[in-house]
């Protein structure tokens, strides 16, 4: 099956043809850094890094631009209202930015342009759209007259005479048409600003990402991401203008991943109901937060569900992330019991290879269909369910075949099981996953000690067990009070978020607390 893409332009699934033969350009926009980032900034991220690991595992060069906004309204006013400038605000957030996409493993991004960096690349544009006649100035600032592009609201699917001023769109007595655009903001005292033709200023917002995109991938993109949020009217301007001013096509596929919800409700500074991703990586790793985000089809919200704050730290949706994804850190552990080498380590292939052969056929299986889900539109959802199903037989192999107990262990059916962890780990790094170890003695306080501590408490069950199996008679009262201590600790310690795991090679234990 060829690659499929949904084009938000033409509303339906197209053969993925980048512009150029095995290479991808690819822009996503990026945040305003005026606040920390909170898990709905991190959707887009997310995705598109994972649509960039499978374009590059079907053998794509891509190279993925994601731009940083450091001036806007909003930067202004929080600058004001923290008093500190823009430009300290800015450095902060975006650093924050930064270590929240490197905890969730987004890798993949090339190049990170700041808009400030860019200011003559916008003005140079603009002048020309204004030359075309596309642009008019009007009293420091400067507008896209929407009326003289025939097909604008194409993107969106709407008559731009059907918009009323104030429709999401800034009210100005200056306009001509109430859906003319800025392109150009004159300063106000005390604003950051920079020199042009109609006065000191600042750029508009959708004038940011077509000179920042068209700079470093030309004037014809293969693909546009971003949130649903910023189809109308962000996408639609920055369309309208780009085709404006370059008479091409300004990108080949529009894409557009749902929303974070909570409950009802997107989640939104405005609402009020954002989590910030620190607070959420104090409860959960980074590579559960980025499970949870990939669990669902990209063009589909992703809901966390109704939260009470009281009685959880995290929302439904990430608690039962946190309990699914536990069974791929176990698998981790077993897989390093049994072959003493580690599954993070192992060097998977970066690759497809359709002309590979697999010892068990039904590896292959597995495969397939993981890549039939990722060829119909990037379907994260049903690939993860592919891991959940391979880690399960993986599991069922493993005790069929009794390669806990290494004294009936064959070396055949051990290198089967290992053909099949290669592949769980070459599925799972195509979707960004596998690269934390599991958060198993992160109990607070000395690791050792604790671990000396969990010893002990296992020691001391293993040896009430023991002496209650030395007891004949099920009935007997000693041997019921025996096992009834045994099943005290489990259930205390169970309390408190950890699990025992009792195996053929003795007992094991794991922090499953949320």
């Amino acid at each position: 099956m060829a690659l499929r893409v949904y084009n938000t332009l033409t509303r339906q699934k197209e053969d993925f043809q980048p512009l150029r033969p095995g290479k991808v350009g690819m822009y996503v926009c990026g945040p305003t850094v005026y606040k920390p980032s909170h898990i709905g900034h991190m959707v887009g991220p997310v995705i598109f890094d994972t649509v960039k690991r499978y374009l590059a595992y079907l053998g794509y060069q891509v190279t993925w631009v994601v731009n940083i906004t450091d001036v806007d309204d909003k930067l202004i006013a929080r600058a004001r209202e923290l008093g500190t400038t823009v430009k300290e605000l800015a450095g902060k957030m975006t650093a924050d930015y930064l270590d929240c996409l490197k905890k969730l493993n987004v890798t993949g991004i090339d190049h990170m342009p700041k808009a400030t960096e860019h200011i003559a690349e916008m003005i140079g544009m603009i002048s020309r759209l204004i030359e075309k006649g596309y642009a008019y100035p009007a009293g420091g600032d400067v507008y896209f007259d929407i009326t003289k592009d025939e097909d604008y609201g194409k993107l969106c699917g709407f008559d731009p005479e059907q918009l009323e001023a104030g429709s999401r769109v800034e009210v100005s007595e200056k306009k001509r048409n109430p859906g003319d655009f800025a392109l150009w903001k004159g300063s106000k005292p005390g604003e950051p600003s920079w020199e042009s033709p109609w006065g000191p200023g600042r750029p508009g917002w959708h004038i940011e990402c077509s000179a920042m995109s068209m700079k470093l991938l030309g004037e014809t993109l293969d693909i546009h991401g971003g949130g649903l949020d910023l189809r109308f009217p962000h996408h639609e301007d920055e369309l309208a203008q780009s085709e404006s001013y370059s008479n091409r096509p300004f990108a080949r596929y529009w894409m557009h991943n749902g929303l974070l919800k909570m409950g009802s409700a997107k989640m939104a500074g405005s609402v009020g109901n954002v989590i910030n991703v620190a607070d959420v990586l104090r409860h959960v790793s980074g590579e559960v937060l980025r499970f949870f985000l990939i669990s669902t089809h990209y063009r589909s919200p992703i809901d966390l569900g109704e939260w009470d704050r009281e009685k959880s730290p995290l929302p439904p949706g990430l608690v039962n992330a946190q309990k699914g994804y536990e069974a791929f850190f176990r698998f981790e552990e077993r897989y390093e019991r049994l072959t003493g080498k580690s599954f993070l380590s192992l060097a998977a292939p970066a690759r497809a290879n359709d002309r590979r052969a697999f010892r068990r056929p039904e590896h292959g299986e597995y495969l397939a269909r993981f890549r039939e889900y990722m060829d119909d539109d990037f379907n994260t959802g049903g690939a993860a369910a592919v891991l959940f199903e391979l880690v399960t037989a993986l599991n069922r192999f493993a005790d069929v075949n009794k390669l806990e107990e290494p004294a009936g262990r064959r070396a055949e059916a051990l290198a089967d099981f290992e053909e099949g962890a290669l592949l769980l780990k070459e599925l799972g790094q195509v979707l960004g996953l596998f690269y934390e170890a599991p958060a198993q003695k992160k109990l607070g306080g000395d690791d050792r000690l604790v671990a000396g501590l969990m010893q002990l408490l296992i020691d001391v069950r293993n040896n009430l067990r023991a002496e209650a199996k030395k007891i004949a008679g099920k009935d007997d009262p000693v041997k019921k009070a025996l096992f009834e201590q045994t099943d005290i600790i489990r259930k205390r310690l169970g309390e408190i978020g950890v699990t025992l795991e009792d195996r053929p090679g003795g007992t094991g234990w794991r922090v499953t607390r949320v």
